[in-house]
């Protein structure tokens, strides 16, 4: 199938557009964008300049991609938003492109993005993300692979989010959150590790056993949280997930979520 531009669209004709491509009517699509092999583009949708889109993605009805930042700093210099393959941005969210800082905003392959999620600039976003409805990340958030966020949540600017993490909706978060938990509760607080979630990609019964014996360490011992992090790291096997545990305990600059 070739690709399919509606006439009621504007695409620019220096826009780079692969293989397959579908436009829909009244979008727009600007000089400096990239969009991969098999992407839908619907109706009304806006793809900014410095919009690199990989293939197979679905941008649904309204939503902006890679427009200017929200950052008085900004001076209109050439930064990129740069979207994976196969993931899907649904109806009127906004996903802006870096600045000078970092010079890009990346969100990863086969993520979900529910309508009205919002992607401020320099933001890191992982693969196999889903943000539920009016989620919004400030900017130079870091999310890392496989976390799910529930609707309504905001997240403080610089903040880190671990992989395979499950936050609740209706959430601030406001302080780093470890890898392999949920959390919930206001202020957002460590509920327990996300063993469902866990179960479902493949995680044996020796890993949770051993994620949640960390954890336990950490927020249950009555050690300060440097003391808890070093006897992890003294007493526990070093798995990958011991590893990332311990890795971003150690990395964290804005402090981590408590129990």
């Amino acid at each position: 199938m070739a690709t399919s531009i509606d006439p009621r669209s504007v695409v620019s004709p220096k826009a780079r557009l692969g293989e397959n491509v579908t436009v829909g009517p009244f979008a727009v699509i600007e000089d400096d964008v990239e969009i991969g092999d098999g992407t839908k583009i619907h109706s009304s949708a806006f793809i900014g300049n410095g919009a690199r889109i990989g293939r197979n993605c679905t941008i649904h009805h309204g939503a902006v991609v890679s427009n200017v930042p929200q950052d008085l700093k900004f001076g209109n210099e050439p930064t990129t938003l740069e979207i994976g393959e196969n993931t899907v941005v649904r109806e009127f969210a906004t996903l802006h492109r870096g600045t000078a800082e970092t010079g890009k905003t990346v969100i990863g392959s086969d993520c979900l993005l529910m309508a009205n999620v919002h992607i401020a600039h320099d933001c890191r976003v992982g693969n196999h993300c889903i943000f539920a409805n009016v989620v919004a990340l400030a900017g130079h958030v870091t999310v890392e692979d496989w976390v799910t966020i529930g609707g309504l949540s905001a997240v403080h600017q610089f903040t880190t989010i671990g992989a395979h993490t499950m936050i609740g909706g209706g959430f601030r978060v406001t302080k780093d959150v470890p890898p392999y938990v949920l959390a919930g509760r206001e202020p957002l607080r460590y509920e327990g590790v996300n063993v469902i979630g866990l179960r479902r990609r493949g995680f044996s019964r020796e890993q949770i056993e051993s994620i949640e014996n960390a954890y336990r360490t950490l927020y249950s011992s009555g050690l300060m949280y440097g003391e808890a992090t070093r006897k992890i790291e003294s007493d526990f096997p070093r798995t990958t997930e011991i590893s990332a545990i311990i890795t971003f305990l150690k990395n964290s600059s804005r402090g981590i979520i408590r129990i």
